[in-house]
Order: structure tokens, then C-alpha cells, then sequence
């Protein structure tokens, strides 16, 4: 006669990390981090609190997997492909993070959270190594990688960190908000300024006004990418692209 499996036991196997990652990620895009709890995830399941703890030991491991399980899908595309040359490389990265941190609110800040606080792993390595790999390519030295990898790394997730909150700061001001009238706004304050204290902001104002904020970032990572060509030393060729 065949044993039959207690219900409690085939919940907990039905019930995967993989599943609990992906209502915790649902619940974070949401309510932000403060609407995750074991209580909205244990309802969101339909399970018990036990269940859970079965697969994550706290808020901090499940927020920590959130994170890798997001930025991990936005790097698939990329590494799914050889890239035509480094530098597209790198913009696959960088837009691949960029469109991330746009689709989920809570992204950035646990972003600088691992990379202050858990540099060790996973996330900031998964995120070096993408970048790196097109870095090696590029021709720069070996003494060089850390430092070029860590410009575009830190120039990708601030720039997108910044977009992101821009994003939440314009849907903090009503469902009626037009991105448009906001920046036109903030232009015409611009140009009102002093012209001998503000000369600069004035002359850019019609360019904050008109600006695309994807073009933009990613006119930023063609001027990172110019730099860090410039500084190869003379004589050295770009390599080809790592196919792994």
C-alpha cells in the first residue's frame, strides 16, 4: 500500500523558494519595501508563516533574493548573446538595469544597500562581472578594469537611481501630473533665473525642457565609454568579445 504524503509536507514542496521570491517581488513593486511582510506574503500564498521560514530565514534574505532574482533576469537578455562589439556590451548591461530599476520602485535603494553592505555577493558581483567582461574587451589594461567597471557601474545605477526617483517624485504630485508640463515648469523657473549668478542653468534650461531621459542615459555611457578608450595605452587593441 502506497504512503501517502502528509498535506503539510507536499505544501511546503509545492511552495518554492522560486514562488516565494516572486510574491515577495510583486508585493515590493506594490507597496515598496514597507508592504512586504510575512503576514502579506502568507496571505498572498495562501500558506503558513512556517512554510515560508522553511526557505527564507528573514525580511533581509527574502529582500536580498528579491533583488538578485530581479537584477539576474534583467542581465539574461545580455548574456544570452555575443554582442557586435564591446560597447554595445555595455549598453545592454546598462540598459538592461536602467529598465529594472524604472520597473521596480524599490530596486534602487536595496541596489546601494548590497553594495554597501554585502558587496560580497551575489548581487554586486553578478553586476561586475556583466560589466567587466565588456570592459576586458575594450582593450583596457588589467591594472585598469577595477577602476572602469566601478565608473560605469556607479555612473549606471546613480543615473538610474536618479530617473527612478524622478519617476516616483512626478507620480507623488497626483494621478494628473504630465511629465511635459512638469518639465516645462521647471525650465521656465530656470530661465527666470539671475543670468550673472546662473549663466549656465539659463543657457541649458531649453534642454532640460526637451530632454529624453533613456537618450540621455544613454548619451552618458557613450561619454564613460569615451573616456575609458582614451586612457587605453597606446598601441592597444581592443580584444575580442568573451563569448562566456
Amino acid at each position: 500500500m502506497a504512503t501517502r504524503t502528509p498535506r503539510s509536507q507536499r505544501r511546503t514542496e509545492a511552495l518554492s523558494r522560486e514562488r516565494i521570491v516572486e510574491a515577495a517581488v510583486g508585493l515590493l513593486d506594490a507597496a515598496g519595501e514597507g508592504g512586504l511582510t510575512f503576514r502579506a506574503l502568507t496571505e498572498h500564498l495562501a500558506t503558513g508563516p512556517g512554510a515560508i521560514y522553511w526557505h527564507v530565514a528573514n525580511k533581509g534574505e527574502l529582500l536580498g533574493a528579491a533583488t538578485d532574482a530581479v537584477v539576474a533576469a534583467a542581465l539574461a537578455g545580455e548574456a544570452a548573446r555575443v554582442p557586435d562589439s564591446p560597447q554595445d556590451g555595455v549598453r545592454a548591461v546598462a540598459l538592461g538595469l536602467f529598465d529594472a530599476i524604472e520597473a521596480h520602485p524599490w530596486l534602487a535603494t536595496q541596489l546601494s544597500t548590497h553594495f554597501s553592505r554585502s558587496p560580497w555577493g551575489p548581487v554586486a558581483p553578478r553586476i561586475f562581472e556583466s560589466i567587466g567582461r565588456q570592459v576586458r574587451g575594450l582593450g583596457v589594461p588589467e591594472d585598469g578594469w577595477f577602476v572602469a567597471a566601478s565608473v560605469l557601474v556607479h555612473y549606471i545605477l546613480g543615473a538610474a537611481a536618479q530617473n527612478a526617483a524622478n519617476t516616483a517624485s512626478g507620480h507623488a504630485l497626483g494621478p494628473g501630473t504630465d511629465r511635459a508640463e512638469f518639465l516645462d515648469s521647471v525650465s521656465t523657473a530656470w530661465e527666470e533665473l539671475d543670468p550673472d549668478e546662473y549663466p549656465f542653468a539659463r543657457a541649458v534650461a531649453g534642454q532640460l525642457r526637451d530632454h529624453d531621459d533613456r537618450e540621455q542615459f544613454l548619451a552618458g555611457i557613450d561619454l564613460v565609454l569615451a573616456g575609458i578608450t582614451t586612457r587605453r595605452r597606446p598601441g592597444t587593441e581592443p580584444a575580442t568579445p568573451p563569448t562566456a
